[in-house]
């Protein structure tokens, strides 16, 4: 039998009647837009992330978008962002006419606090970070670069739920933390959804108008908005899935634990875990230069792996126009050709977790 890299329906049939429960509950409502459902989860989202405002939206990207405009990004602005990072965080700053500013990678995968400064300029007006894979950034280095820069700081923690650095939940550092609820993340929906958390009421009022057309009062338009709303379904799937989270997470870091201590190869280097972090583990990331061969080697044995990612944004055939080569980004485009994730998803079992290190160990 093929072990995926990732599954969702064990972690669904882990809590099949709750879902059940919770889809029902919302139908028989007759009530599915902006109802008490995203109210609620509103509510325990912000609670939970330790901040004072949470506002759902259609996805991750979308908090990203909406955040960067919330707070003025436009043409010719200059976002300071992760160069190892998905195409969504980019997309985040180029749909409201930013320029991004990239930045190399440290040795846990996340952007080089000690590379940021250097990049700042008289054009930038943010600092973009992303707690890639599940592990926060070094935010205390961050911050006080912010500070003396009087940059706002935007997180994109789409893969860091409940992430902590010097015990301190990601999304909560900055001015706004983005979160995607995409069915693969640790705190997945069954469809698309994302939320903005912030302890700035004015951010999370502008939030909320521009998710509905722009309008804070039906037909009464302040602003040129969108349609970006989390739907009632979705948000009573999300609670169910929060009630348990913790169970999730720590389910995650007992996989982590197994592969960290039975992988036992020369050619592998295992990810690395700063020692003030909870690490929540979106994925397990080894690197290799001998990457491809070993994606291969572990396809022929009926188990899935995945690279992220690829292509670095600045040489995306999207952003061409940026003037970007490679040899740019050494580093990122380095890991680009050697990183590979390896199966991590909730209700793995153990006999397939040992299936996954015997094949790497003899690789």
């Amino acid at each position: 039998m093929k072990i995926p890299c990732n599954a969702l329906k064990p972690g669904y049939e882990k809590y099949r009647d709750e879902y059940i429960a919770a889809a029902m509950r919302v139908l028989d409502s007759g009530w599915y837009v902006l109802g008490k459902e995203v109210e609620v989860f509103e509510s325990e989202f912000s609670a939970w992330t330790g901040t004072r405002y949470c506002v759902g939206l259609n996805s991750g990207l979308d908090a990203l978008i909406l955040a960067l405009r919330t707070i003025g990004i436009t043409n010719g602005d200059e976002v300071i962002v992760p160069a190892n990072t998905y195409i969504a965080t980019v997309l985040g700053i180029t749909e409201n006419g930013g320029t991004p500013v990239f930045v190399e990678p440290d040795e846990y995968h996340n952007i080089d606090a000690n590379k940021i400064e250097g990049s700042i300029t008289s054009h930038t007006r943010a600092i973009l970070v992303v707690h890639l894979y599940g592990q926060p950034c070094r935010m205390d280095k961050i911050m006080d670069i912010a500070n003396r820069y009087e940059l706002p700081v935007i997180e994109d923690c789409a893969q860091s739920h409940g992430a902590t650095f010097n015990g301190q939940k990601t999304g909560t550092f900055g001015r706004i933390g983005c979160f995607s609820f995409y069915p693969t993340k640790n705190l997945g929906a069954f469809g698309d959804g994302g939320a903005i958390v912030t302890n700035d009421i004015c951010i999370a009022d502008k939030i909320r108008i521009y998710r509905n057309y722009g309008s804070e009062k039906k037909y009464h338009n302040k602003v040129q908005g969108v349609n970006s709303r989390l739907d009632e379904i979705q948000a009573a799937l999300l609670r169910v899935k929060l009630s348990h989270i913790e169970e999730l997470t720590k389910e995650r870091e007992s996989i982590a634990k197994y592969y960290l201590d039975g992988i036992k190869n020369h050619l592998i280097e295992l990810p690395k875990v700063m020692d003030n972090v909870r690490h929540v583990w979106h994925q397990f990331v080894i690197k290799t230069n001998k990457r491809d061969a070993l994606h291969d080697f572990l396809a022929d044995n009926s188990i899935g792996s995945l690279i992220h990612y690829p292509i670095p944004p600045h040489l995306s055939e999207t952003y061409s126009g940026l003037g970007y080569k490679m040899g740019d980004f050494p580093i990122t485009e380095k890991d680009s050709n050697s990183v590979l994730s390896l199966p991590m998803y909730n209700g793995m079992r153990n006999e397939d977790l040992s299936k996954v290190i015997e094949a790497i160990n003899i690789f």
